[in-house]
């Protein structure tokens, strides 16, 4: 299936403040999983569509774990966003990860510990969708080349490990996470990508490095002050490297990821619930029964 691309970036809320943004719109949309983080912020750069929406909410005002992720993602799939690009802010876990690098992982460790919804399935559907690796490489090369482009020291490997937050974790935890191998930590790519590929919806995450954790004994613990320090100083690379995926990515695809769902759903469709078939048509009615285009 080929589509037009349409970009859809999670991440600060100052990010959509782009030179060269037109034909701006707001939308606020409800979903069967409930309220998005907060609006989002639709437009064109040079015709390119492109969606953006604050992942903590204007003025952060969610809890990594108090985002609705479901809803994050079925907005953006409601508006026709076929990539989802995620800025976020990520401590090292590895020398070589600076503060003020960008890392492109490869993959992830998820170490949440149940408090956020998790897929859309459920509720009469039941369905099993491959999450081998998490992230999009078609759309991770399109990223990695654009942050080159832009002068960013980038790496495109390693491990990201997903805690629940909100509290940075103690010196034990960070070795821990360590000698499992990862190369960053965070507290937001799970259960986005998995939802993500629930959607069929390409991923990638765009890793800022604002601290090296707590695991180098001879320096201070990561703290607020200094993420925002570096966010700040990275503000205007992020938004040029935004730009720039855009400008990379084809008008079209025929991203194997948009049909990832098509063989996961166990359940016979009319055994699912009239409900649950309904809130979950956006995204698996293209492979149920449309003869009738009863949903």
């Amino acid at each position: 299936m080929e589509k037009k691309t349409f970009l859809g970036v999670i991440g600060g809320s100052g990010l959509y403040d782009l030179p060269g943004l037109s034909n701006i719109k707001e939308k606020s949309l409800s979903t069967p999983f409930g309220q998005p983080s907060d609006t989002i912020i639709a437009g064109e750069l040079n015709g390119r569509p492109i969606a953006f929406l604050p992942r903590h909410g204007k003025g952060h005002r969610f809890t990594p774990s108090e985002v609705n992720y479901r809803a994050n993602i079925f907005a953006l799939k409601s508006l026709g966003v076929t990539h989802i690009l995620s800025v976020s802010a990520v401590g090292s876990l590895q020398e070589q990860y600076a503060p003020g690098t960008v890392v492109i992982p490869k993959q992830i460790l998820d170490k949440t510990v149940g408090l956020r919804e998790r897929t859309f399935f459920g509720k009469g559907v039941v369905g099993h969708v491959s999450l081998a690796d998490p992230y999009c490489p078609e759309f991770q090369k399109a990223v990695f080349n654009s942050c080159k482009s832009e002068g960013a020291s980038v790496f495109h490997e390693g491990t990201y490990v997903c805690v629940e937050g909100p509290r940075f974790s103690s010196r034990s935890e960070s070795h821990a996470f360590r000698s499992e191998g990862c190369g960053i930590i965070g507290m937001t790519a799970m259960p986005e990508a998995a939802l993500a590929r629930e959607a069929e919806i390409p991923y990638c995450t765009l890793a800022f490095v604002t601290d090296y954790d707590c695991w180098r004994e001879n320096e201070e613990a990561v703290s607020v002050e200094a993420v925002l320090a570096v966010l700040k100083k990275n503000v205007d690379t992020s938004k040029r490297i935004v730009r720039s995926v855009l400008e990379a990515l084809p008008m079209s695809s025929r991203n194997p990821i948009f049909n990832a769902a098509q063989f996961a759903i166990m359940t016979s469709p009319e055994l699912i619930p009239a409900e649950t078939r309904r809130a979950l048509w956006p995204l698996y009615g293209k492979y149920w029964d449309t003869s009738t285009g009863q949903k």
